[in-house]
């Protein structure tokens, strides 16, 4: 059914007349005329008897309105739930429970007035790609190509730096140090099966154990993060690395140790995608709120402490 002449239809029941029609939609009387004619046709009755005061709904005609209005509203509330500045802001946050959601989560906080619809892509790829489509407005990842390498009009800005930290269960050897460096790591099992070929996470890592002659271990399956808690905390020798402010909830059983890492503190840096000209107001306001406001993980790095980070981060 055309659209526009269902329009029509119901600005000739509201207006009276096809000439007022015609004005309030900027179209001439014939094409009003045209209008409700293709329409009496594909539904197969008169909506219209004219008189000399106007023009007057037939009994089908009333019948027919409150479906035609009905329609409208329903075609603008579609419009309104994707038009920028009145649709949720769409975000990738990639994972639920690592530092970016937490981000996410303070902005909301100090902006509850801003609508969030967050999403979790599989990879930092699909998201560059949805960023640069418009299919979202922004995306947190660890950004590997240069500034001038990413597509189109897509921009990034580095907005936190996470400190990495060791993961042990009570038995290890050093879960009860106050501190341990990545070189110390070398020749210990560090296990992490989530680790894929191709992932933002696994390019980090790998550069990661090979500055620190490190061994990860990726044998799986992985079976998710539940799985991989209760290996490391019944484990004397096994060991997972975690980010300071990934968020992560054990049984009382468990007893898992988070110990910090120093000299140097590695960090993961996660940068922020949008497209340039994205006109969605509540883009500006994340934006300005992640690179203005400082963020303190949980696990900070000490003032003037040496860091890590990959070569290809900026």
């Amino acid at each position: 059914m055309d659209l526009e002449a269902v329009r029509t239809f119901v600005a000739v029941v509201d207006q009276g007349q096809f000439r007022e029609a015609a004005a309030e939609l900027a179209v001439t009387q014939q094409a009003v005329s045209k209008r409700i004619a293709a329409l009496e046709t594909e539904l197969g009755v008169r909506l219209f008897t004219r008189t000399p005061r106007g023009a007057r709904p037939t009994i089908d005609g009333q019948v027919f309105l409150p479906h035609a209005r009905a329609v409208l509203e329903s075609v603008e509330r579609a419009a309104e739930s994707v038009r920028p500045g009145r649709r949720a802001l769409r975000v990738d946050i990639r994972r639920r429970h690592i530092a970016p959601a937490g981000l996410l989560r303070d902005f909301h906080r100090r902006h509850p007035d801003i609508e969030l619809d967050v999403v979790t892509l599989p990879d930092a790829g699909t998201a560059t790609a949805a960023v640069h489509a418009g299919t979202i407005d922004a995306a947190f990842c660890a950004q590997r190509l240069p500034a001038d390498r990413l597509p189109g009009n897509v921009r990034a800005v580095r907005v936190l730096d996470e400190p990495l930290q060791l993961l042990t269960g009570p038995a290890h050897e050093l879960a009860a140090a106050t501190a341990v460096a990545p070189a110390d790591l070398a020749g210990r099992r560090i296990w992490m099966p989530s680790m894929v070929p191709g992932a933002e996470w696994t390019a980090y890592y790998d550069e990661f154990a090979a500055a620190f002659g490190l061994t990860i271990d990726t044998t799986g399956p992985h079976f998710g993060v539940e799985h991989l808690l209760d290996m490391v905390s019944d484990s004397a020798s096994l060991a997972t690395f975690v980010g300071a402010q990934t968020r992560l909830v054990w049984p009382a059983h468990q007893d898992l140790r988070r110990v910090p890492m120093r000299g140097p503190t590695p960090v993961y840096p996660h940068s922020l995608l949008w497209r340039a000209g994205n006109p969605h107001p509540a883009l500006t306001a994340l934006r300005d709120d992640l690179t203005r406001r400082p963020h303190s993980p949980p696990d900070p790095t000490p003032a003037g402490a040496d860091t890590w980070t990959p070569n290809w981060a900026w």
